[in-house]
């Protein structure tokens, strides 16, 4: 195999301004300086004409093109708007009726500022390094099973509704038109000013090609913040389906037994305490050197707490669900995965109850932007007129917590492990395999 391309979908607009930092070549011109793309007429006007699909390829493999109001952390706590710039081939296509902006360039390009974006350049290198395989692995998974569905023509069905529950998961069914996004929807790729710091760099030469395999199939390497002391199961998130390598277990150093998270009572003992795992810290020297500067606004990732009036968790739900449940009596799990998190959750009110999923979806549902997980408990507050007068959401984790526990691998390898170490960890019974 050799390396290939990887086809990022940017962001999209009824107009786009970007700036060519050297020369292109677009529709049999040479241009370069700041540019400006709009949708018009159902095509692509630039320069007074109006196309279907219009590509700028870069006469250097080092010229860069620079775009503004890129918008990062999509509907996260932490969202913003960045100026990015980014190197390979600059492609606009039209999709629902707007100007999308696709970025073509190599894979091993493309991953040193995915690690870079996902964690801060300054982290420890073997973690770097076992960052650089799971990204790859992953990202070649996803161009794989688009490639398979393209083929299939079976596209990207991703709920399941009924008369008294709706149960969704978010995983790529929007990306149709290209591999991965740009955003924390997929991974984070922030382009090349990421990419500032020599070890990064040397984590993805020195790990070139590698991926993990699970019989001889590259794994869906999924990962993320942190997994607030025991990692979740696959299905527990996304469709229903077993994934092997994709366990749930302890995240500590001897791997002791996991409570039945499953079960009521052990989940609320386990999230109520803060037991010893690796992504436990509270150490900002540490913090500072993994976390992005965004990401270091949030401190109470491990453990933490959400408090909302009985009024506001009301229009809150009534907002994000488009449904009218009166006042909010209750949030019941009906179940949970093996890390807690609810992946089914019965919401109570006076006029309407109902089930959601799957963990996205809860979390979504009970926050302005995201629960930082669907690991939780509620408290209620006093009752009036058997309602609740407020309710106490209690949490742990930060993410869906399938698969590599960023913040405990990161911890691992200032631990002195290794990035072999850390993935055997993660990802039981895989193996490290070189591609190219």
């Amino acid at each position: 195999m050799n390396e290939t391309d990887i086809q990022v979908g940017i962001l999209s607009g009824l107009k786009i301004k970007f700036s060519l930092n050297g020369f292109f070549t677009a529709k049999g011109e040479t241009v370069d300086g700041p540019q400006t793309v709009a949708f018009d007429e159902g095509g692509i006007r630039w320069k007074d004409q109006i196309y279907h699909d219009l590509t700028f390829t870069p006469t250097e493999a080092d010229t860069s093109f620079t775009l503004t109001d890129v918008k990062i952390g999509i509907d996260y706590h932490w969202e913003r708007y960045e100026t990015q710039s980014f190197r390979g081939i600059l492609r606009f296509v039209i999709h629902e009726a707007k100007v999308l902006v696709i970025n073509i360039l190599p894979i091993e390009e493309y991953l040193t500022s995915v690690i870079s974006s996902e964690m801060s350049a300054t982290s420890p290198i073997e973690f770097l390094k076992a960052h650089a395989v799971i990204s790859r692995s992953w990202v070649l998974a996803q161009k794989e099973h688009r490639q398979n569905c393209h083929e299939k023509d079976n596209g990207f069905f991703s709920f399941v509704k009924t008369d008294d529950s709706f149960i969704r998961w978010y995983d790529r069914e929007d990306h149709t038109l290209f591999d991965v996004c740009a955003d924390d929807h997929c991974q984070r790729y922030q382009g090349i000013h990421r990419v500032s710091n020599p070890a990064v760099i040397e984590a993805v030469k020195a790990t070139r090609g590698q991926v993990l395999t699970y019989d001889h199939q590259i794994c869906d390497a999924r990962f993320s913040k942190c997994c607030g002391g025991a990692t979740e199961v696959f299905n527990t998130c996304w469709e229903d389906k077993s994934v092997p390598y994709l366990k749930g277990f302890r995240d500590t150093a001897e791997e002791g037994p996991l409570p039945d998270l499953s079960q009521e009572a052990e989940a609320a003992r386990w999230i109520r305490t803060s037991p010893q795992s690796f992504c436990n810290t509270k150490d900002t020297g540490i913090l500072s050197k993994i976390l992005n500067n965004y990401d270091q606004e949030t401190t109470d990732f491990y453990r933490w707490k959400v408090h909302y009036s009985q009024n506001e968790l009301a229009e809150l739900i009534h907002k994000k669900t488009r449904t009218d449940y009166g006042k909010i009596i209750d949030l019941i799990p009906i179940e949970r995965g093996t890390s807690g998190r609810i992946s089914k959750l019965k919401i109570v009110g006076t006029k309407h109850t109902y089930i959601i999923g799957k963990e996205l979806e809860i979390r979504r549902t009970l926050s302005e932007s995201h629960l930082f997980s669907s690991a939780f408990v509620v408290d209620k507050g006093p009752f009036t007129d058997n309602v609740p007068e407020y309710f106490d959401i209690l949490g742990a984790g930060w993410g869906h917590g399938v698969g590599l526990c960023q913040i405990g691998a990161a911890i691992m390898s200032e631990n002195g492990y290794t990035y072999e170490e850390i993935l055997k960890h993660y990802y039981k019974d895989t193996t490290i395999e070189t591609l190219y």
